[in-house]
């Protein structure tokens, strides 16, 4: 624990969706979290939320695109709560399309959100956020079902997410003497802002509605609904507990079913 009682977390893309009921579930399980996301605005706006309703948040703009900006997003949540025991990196997009006609700055940026910044911000929470000087920390990084099969139309996110699973199990096993856990969260099709840009996307590409893609989507989840932001936050929660000393390099899927791998 730190000097005042409570673990500081770090949470990136935490404005809404996923990243928004993580910040919200490790701010009511007694942490001090520090979000970050594009927008300053955004990022204003849910800090003062958060503490209206009683939580110790606080945070600052983020791109994780930029190892300047994750130094100092990182820099300031060490200034503002003191050192880092949990990271939960969240922050992506989504992309795709027919490979084929995929130019290299959609691949690029879709590597570089989803995957690259995964590596950025864990980096600087290990070195300036103090954790690998520790003997005990949380590393969670939010992947996808995605990232463990392929996905029609999808593959650069596909294979950002493949990447956030290869370095969970690696960077696990590499700090596991340590008390480090690392493991990565597996959504699969959560009810969030992205999801709904993403079938507005597929509904374009097959020229039908949104209504019809939606439809289509749940008649592949054996519980036949989408997740909520909530309930991949409840696993969140779980693993940054004491309780899962034991799980690290772990891919854990959230999906209603949708992979059973």
């Amino acid at each position: 624990m730190t000097d005042q009682g409570k673990r500081v977390a770090v949470v990136t893309g935490a404005t809404s969706g996923i990243g928004l009921a993580v910040a919200r579930r490790l701010a009511a399980s007694d942490h001090r979290v520090y979000i970050g996301a594009r927008s300053a605005d955004q990022v204003a706006a849910t800090v003062k939320d958060l503490q209206a309703e009683g939580w110790e948040v606080d945070g600052a703009v983020l791109d994780v695109r930029s190892a300047e900006q994750v130094r100092a997003w990182i820099q300031g949540a060490v200034d503002r709560f003191g050192g880092i025991d949990v990271v939960v990196n969240n922050a992506g997009r989504s992309g795709g399309g027919v490979t084929a006609d995929i130019d290299d700055e959609l691949w690029h940026d879709v590597i570089d959100t989803n995957l690259h910044s995964v590596f950025r911000v864990t980096r600087e929470a290990l070195t300036t956020g103090g954790m690998r000087h520790k003997s005990w920390g949380r590393v969670i990084n939010i992947a996808s079902t995605a990232g463990k099969q392929g996905v029609v139309l999808g593959a650069p996110y596909s294979a950002s997410k493949h990447g956030v699973v290869g370095f969970t199990k690696a960077l696990g096993n590499e700090l596991a003497p340590t008390g480090i856990t690392v493991n990565a969260v597996c959504p699969g099709y959560v009810e969030t802002p992205m999801a709904q840009r993403v079938r507005a996307g597929y509904a374009a590409a097959y020229d039908t509605s949104e209504a019809a893609i939606l439809e289509k989507f749940q008649a592949k989840i054996p519980l036949g609904r989408y997740s909520t932001p909530e309930e991949v936050a409840g696993l969140v929660g779980y693993l940054a507990s004491d309780t899962a000393a034991s799980i690290t390099s772990q891919a854990l899927n959230v999906c209603g079913g949708l992979g059973n791998f």
